[in-house]
């Protein structure tokens, strides 16, 4: 339990004064609902606290190094497992396409504990997304920097498709229900 205790502190730590994008919601919120979301598939607390720390290597300063330092080689592994490249040297619109096609061809390959965590990111996000739709209509696309419906659709469906070892969960059908809703279909 002190893993998971120590990897929530440093994850709010981390994260403190980030938002959703575009919004006012703090960030912290989303790295929290997917560990609440992975609690619901695994008690392994080692999953739990690299689901809460998954974009800490993606989004800040911290690098895989200082999580391995204070976490441990699995964690460190689970966490690069589901830290998307941000290509930094290329406008975020236009190494889209890139970034999440490198994620669907690691997620072909990927444990069924790097599902979890993937599923768990995921699940929240379209859950963000499906209220945003609700609220805006599809003027959502317009916050992000594809701002091509269908390539978020594309991007969604390869997800649940290459994570169907969960297809067993309540996690994966609210995954896919909302997926379904999210592009209208």
């Amino acid at each position: 339990m002190k893993i998971l205790e120590k990897a929530i502190s440093f994850s709010i730590e981390k994260h403190s004064g980030m938002f959703r994008k575009s919004s006012n919601i703090p960030f912290i919120i989303h790295p929290m609902e997917a560990m609440s979301i992975a609690a619901g598939l695994t008690s392994d607390y080692e999953i739990l606290a690299a689901t809460v720390l998954h974009d800490v290597v993606e989004d800040t300063p911290v690098r895989i190094e200082e999580i391995k330092e204070l976490f441990g080689e699995r964690i460190a592994s689970l966490v690069a497992s589901d830290t998307e490249d941000k290509m930094r040297d290329i406008p975020p619109s236009e190494s889209w396409m890139a970034r999440k096609e490198a994620t669907i061809i690691a997620l072909k390959s990927a444990s069924i504990d790097e599902k979890i965590i993937v599923l768990s990111d995921k699940l929240s996000n379209i859950r963000s997304i499906y209220q945003n739709v609700i609220h805006d209509g599809d003027a959502i696309w317009e916050k992000f920097n594809q701002k091509d419906k269908r390539l978020h659709e594309w991007y969604y469906r390869a997800i649940a498709e290459n994570i169907s070892e969960l297809s067993d969960t309540i996690a994966y059908h609210e995954y896919c229900r909302l997926v379904n809703e999210v592009f209208n279909t």
